[in-house]
């Protein structure tokens, strides 16, 4: 089986200038902002001393702003480098990034055909199986395109009873798994021939009383779910 994996790559805007900043580059500008020396920060990049010079030459050139600022030692050395606050403002920005990421890491993937489209409530249904669910619409979609479905483990709830509330898509299932994932409870639920995990608290576990072939209703908003055309 192929290996297929994925890079990050941060575009920073800055007026009409714009540039991709990959992993490299990223952890170059966090490490000169830890250390202060873009010599440390190249040893733990692991680059070269040159290498690092012509990242953040790109950067600046690319964008017409400066991102580094050295400052020369005396005769026994002593050198230091700092971000400017527009550095340290894309370092921030590529953090917030990263954060939402490793929030987000686990998700459901649901392959689904859109089978119908709202443009005045922005709005469209999406079928797999014989499941149906309403979600944004984000992007240019029509009927008939094929799409993936993405919704995180944590943005999936979990309840013994269908519920009237703002939640459009619920859904019903049966356990077919429970385990543990660090500190949270993974539930794994058959939902119409589709599984779909929701990880919970070991409180929220107790309370609901679950157990393996338990029947339960699985919700989660419109909004938390991200779309892809395949």
């Amino acid at each position: 089986m192929t290996e297929v994996k994925a890079g990050v790559e941060y575009k920073i805007n800055v007026g009409d200038k714009n540039f991709l900043l990959n992993e490299k580059k990223f952890n170059l500008l966090n490490n000169i902002n830890i250390t202060g020396s873009i010599t440390k920060a190249a040893k733990l990049t692991k680059i070269s001393y040159r290498t690092s010079l012509n990242y953040i030459e790109k950067i600046e050139t690319s964008l017409e702003i400066a991102v580094v600022s050295t400052t020369k030692g005396g005769k026994g050395g002593g050198g230091s480098a700092k971000l400017t606050s527009e550095g340290r403002l894309i370092l921030k920005e590529c953090k917030k990034i990263n954060a939402i990421m490793e929030l987000h890491k686990e998700v459901n993937e649901i392959e689904a055909e859109v089978i119908s489209v709202n443009k005045e409530k922005q709005v469209m249904t999406i079928e797999m199986k014989d499941l149906n669910m309403t979600i944004p619409l984000n992007q240019k979609y029509e009927v008939g395109d094929n799409i993936l479905a993405l919704i995180s483990y944590d943005n999936i709830f979990i309840m013994l009873e269908e519920q009237k509330s703002s939640v459009r898509n619920i859904l019903k299932g049966k356990i077919v798994e429970i385990s543990l994932s660090g500190e949270m409870i993974r539930v794994k639920a058959d939902v119409g021939g589709i599984y779909l995990y929701s990880n919970i608290t070991r409180s929220a576990e107790e309370n609901l009383k679950l157990r393996l072939g338990k029947e339960i209703y699985l919700g989660f908003k419109a909004v938390s779910i991200a779309t892809l055309k395949l």
